[in-house]
């Protein structure tokens, strides 16, 4: 382990890193550099990562603080939600990444920051959910961040998993961002030695592998499904080419068609970020 990787400016550096890389890939139905779309543009989530990386890389502050922080600078910058999914998932990692001890893998440190998540942590991540006021948030029958919060941050996402494929991810140790998400980049990387290629299939990974609750909770889990069988049969032709530049066109197509029907399959593009971090994060 290089401990100089896991500094503030370093992990500062890694999580604008992923967000550039993210944005350099074509994600079908998201903002990425070949179009822009759901009224937002590229040089906003640009923006938001500058704005944000060295608040949610800050040197001894809770997860919750990093949270807060970064969607509170986000707003300050573009005044809109370019990023809050990302952030919770970001928040936890780098958390476990500065904390990280010689002793520990990455992952038993993420597990410790996670196991140690408090009350306050709950406030400030609900605080920063309804200062960013995500797209068919609603309301929730348990532990609604509407409300002040009286339990910890890992129960409240453990009560939002089913609906929140985020929130999942606390409550299940990250495993679609370590299990699946490094796995599957790793084979993209070794497949065509490019990243944007295999930033590109890593989220049609998770787009074909789960409904993408962004999508859920905007439009129900009909259309998500609609949109992960879509998925299914473009990312299956983009593991054939030997060249996914032969891709662009059908990729491309499909951008035009999500975003003409108004679906963000946002999720699924904020585990991609978590992912790149986590890549860096695991192999520091």
């Amino acid at each position: 382990m290089n401990p100089s990787a896991g500094t503030p400016d370093q992990l500062a550096l890694a999580y604008k890193n992923a967000c550039m890389a993210e944005l350099q890939a074509l994600k079908p139905g998201n903002v990425h550099v070949f179009a822009d779309g759901h009224g937002m543009t590229i040089y906003d989530f640009m923006k938001s990562a500058d704005a944000s990386a060295n608040l949610i890389a800050k040197p001894d502050l809770t997860i919750g603080e990093r949270i807060l922080g970064a969607v509170e600078a986000t707003q300050q910058a573009v005044g809109m939600n370019t990023n809050l999914g990302l952030v919770l998932l970001c928040a936890p990692l780098i958390h476990a990444a500065l904390h990280r001890t010689e002793a520990q893998t990455f992952r038993q440190s993420l597990n410790d920051g996670l196991m140690q998540l408090t009350v306050d942590d709950a406030v400030l991540a609900g605080q920063a959910i309804v200062l960013a006021s995500p797209a068919g948030l609603g309301n929730a029958d348990v532990n609604d961040v509407n409300q002040k919060p009286y339990v910890t941050l890992l129960t409240m996402m453990q009560s939002a998993q089913a609906k929140d494929r985020i929130a999942w991810q606390y409550a299940n140790d990250f495993s679609d961002v370590i299990d699946f998400g490094i796995t599957r980049y790793s084979e993209a990387m070794d497949k065509w030695k490019n990243q944007a290629w295999a930033t590109a299939a890593l989220y049609l990974g998770f787009l074909a592998r789960q409904l993408d609750t962004h999508v859920i909770r905007k439009y129900g889990e009909l259309l998500a499904t609609e949109v992960m069988v879509e998925a299914q049969e473009l990312e299956a032709n983009y593991w054939l080419a030997d060249n996914p530049k032969l891709m662009q066109k059908n990729l491309l197509a499909w951008d035009v068609s999500l975003k003409n029907r108004n679906i963000n399959p946002g999720t699924s593009a904020d585990l991609t970020v978590a992912t790149l971090l986590a890549v860096y994060c695991v192999n520091y």
